[in-house]
């Protein structure tokens, strides 16, 4: 990602999500912390290669890790999902409303056909 180029928080959740290795990642966080080795193990790929993955979750506010000893261990950060679900649920009602008034449209038209 290039940080001169400056993202909204809601730009930056979004930008994680859209890999799988980061989504598998946050599923792996549902059922509790795990250190970056934990994670790295499942996914087939180096602790290095994982760390990043989880840099770049953190930058977007997804997850929180702390430094315990010689490892890092990392949990969910879910104020930046409850962002990213608001935004969603928005613009899922805006459907739904769209929906329902082409329902009703279609519904009054089926009854003048009568």
């Amino acid at each position: 990602m290039n940080h001169m180029v400056h993202q909204s928080p809601l730009d930056e959740a979004f930008a994680a999500l859209s890999d799988p290795t980061r989504r598998g990642i946050l599923t792996q966080l549902g059922d509790g912390p795990a250190t970056v080795g934990e994670l790295a193990q499942p996914a087939g790929i180096t602790v290095t290669g994982m760390a990043k993955h989880v840099r770049v979750l953190e930058n977007a506010g997804l997850v929180v890790t702390e430094k315990i000893g010689r490892t890092r261990q990392c949990r969910l950060g879910a104020e930046r999902l409850d962002d990213a679900m608001a935004w969603i649920s928005f613009y899922q009602r805006l459907w739904e409303r769209r929906l329902d008034g082409l329902d009703a449209y279609f519904t009054l038209q089926k009854g003048h056909e009568k």
